[in-house]
């Protein structure tokens, strides 16, 4: 979900501080909840700003810094199975990985994995 605009806070911040009406026509007014008025209320006694705060991250991904060692190990075998790499990864690395992370990986390393069945390419498939 996306934060809401500056413009929107401050418009907001404004009609509270007029006391002119509740905080529920404000939020009936501008389609937000109520309690959204409530914490930026909070937040702007707490720090003075109403500014949503910055993207706090993620959960670092355990492969990044081993990019390199996923490029040779596909590279030196590229039919390479998810199951195969993850036990590879286990053993060389010592590093504890499952399928779904090696895969998401891959494709931010835009390494491709053999993807077609035993078939050559001028055999007509049945369709």
């Amino acid at each position: 979900m996306k934060a809401y605009s500056q413009d929107l806070r401050e418009k907001v911040m404004a009609a509270v501080a007029q006391d002119k009406q509740s905080n529920r026509q404000i939020a009936e007014l501008m389609n937000i909840s109520e309690s959204t008025i409530e914490k930026w209320c909070q937040r702007e006694r707490a720090t003075g700003s109403v500014a949503a705060s910055p993207h706090a991250g993620g959960v670092a991904r355990v492969l990044a810094p081993h990019s390199d060692f996923l490029c040779a190990a596909v590279k030196a075998q590229p039919d390479i199975s998810l199951d195969e790499l993850t036990a590879l990864i286990l053993d060389k690395l010592k590093l504890r990985a499952n399928s779904s992370m090696v895969s998401r990986e891959l494709t931010r390393l835009t390494l491709g994995r053999k993807k077609r069945a035993s078939t050559t390419v001028s055999e007509k498939r049945p369709g």
